[in-house]
């Protein structure tokens, strides 16, 4: 198989010709793609459009908000470092009104820019320069997610799940907390549920990532860490002022009972 790469820039995009008569594992997703640069636009339209995506892709902010608040596409690959509007800004504005799943680009090492981007409603993101075989298996996990969601709700799957005076709604899919409704993305919503589904006990980030993102695990990946930051800021500590989510050294995490803040091995 036939591998090639392509600088753009600063930014290096490195994958995989595709072979014409090898299994598609995803068709019929509808990708938008944002971002300044034409030729990491054309590469990556493509490249997706070769796994069996629908693609379309736009330089203009202004018009990516405009075609993301269409409801045309199930993901929105955006990119941090747009002209005129940022994509924070893009991403605020498209989050006002839809929850159309957003896989952000971002400089490579900053941290910021992850921990921002989640903050403000983003699924995932993914580090320029990217390797193409890595993008098309975020955007693979990132419909996967949404799919089973929506199957959830489809199927009203009402169970609910209350460890103190937070509670999950896995029909819902809300969070409360005392008298709050948190605003959860899908990672976060997912995250917290796997979380409570094994209370008082640790998870390993292997099995997180395996579980939430859909990925395979890599020591590089600080993907679930993020995540699990930004989750923790959304639901605080308890009324007595202990951490909900605990983080075990080595390990992963877990979501303390109330009576027993400590650990709970085996």
């Amino acid at each position: 198989m036939r591998t090639w790469s392509r600088n753009i820039g600063s930014r290096q995009l490195v994958g995989t010709r595709p072979v014409l008569d090898r299994q598609l594992e995803s068709a019929g997703g509808r990708l938008l793609v944002v971002d300044d640069d034409a030729e990491l636009c054309r590469l990556v339209s493509r490249f997706l459009g070769a796994e069996g995506y629908s693609v379309q892709t736009v330089q203009s902010s202004r018009l990516g908000v405009d075609r993301a608040l269409s409801g045309d596409y199930d993901l929105v690959v955006l990119d941090v470092m747009l002209p005129e509007l940022d994509g924070f800004e893009v991403l605020r504005r498209i989050r006002i009104n839809s929850t159309t799943p957003v896989l952000m680009l971002t400089a490579r090492g900053d941290d910021l820019d992850r921990i921002l981007g989640l903050e403000m409603g983003a699924d995932d993101y993914l580090a320029k320069p990217f390797n193409t075989r890595e993008l098309s298996a975020r955007v693979r996990a990132i419909l996967r997610r949404t799919n089973l969601a929506q199957a959830n709700v489809t199927l009203a799957e009402s169970t609910s799940v209350r460890v103190g005076d937070l509670e999950l709604n896995a029909g819902a899919r809300t969070v409360r907390c005392g008298n709050e409704l948190l605003s959860l993305t899908t990672v976060e919503f997912d995250l917290l549920q796997r979380l409570l589904r094994s209370v008082g006990w640790v998870v390993g980030r292997e099995e997180l990532t395996k579980d939430v993102l859909g990925r395979e695990f890599s020591p590089f990946d600080r993907s679930i860490d993020t995540h699990v930051w930004s989750l923790r800021r959304k639901v605080g500590n308890t009324p007595d002022g202990s951490e909900r989510i605990k983080g075990i050294r080595g390990v992963g995490y877990l979501y303390a009972l109330p009576d027993r803040p400590g650990l709970n091995q085996p």
